[in-house]
């Protein structure tokens, strides 16, 4: 198990709030419950977060997950991406 929270490498949703440039600014994310969803995700054409941080990985609720690990992510890294109408984690991997 990891001991760092996964950083988000690279986030494609460009009308997120926390998005600046393809960098997460949210100091730290939460993904679905059923779905690898970004729960963080908010639309807003405000700028939010911390802009000196990159965001992290705060808890994965996705149970189907591989890198889940007692609701918390073991990747070394995730990107988010938008899927249909959400955004969404790349970066999952079913078991």
């Amino acid at each position: 198990m990891a001991t760092a929270m996964p950083r988000i490498k690279v986030c494609d949703v460009s009308d997120c709030a926390y998005n600046n440039q393809k960098i997460c600014h949210a100091m730290a994310i939460t993904v679905g419950d059923s779905h690898p969803t970004c729960d963080t995700y908010t639309n807003s054409s405000q700028k939010a977060g911390v802009s000196e941080i990159s965001g992290s990985v705060g808890a994965c609720k996705v149970d189907s997950c591989k890198f889940n690990q007692s609701l918390e992510c073991s990747a070394p890294d995730i990107q988010v991406t938008i899927h249909q109408d959400h955004a969404c984690c790349k970066t999952y991997t079913e078991r």
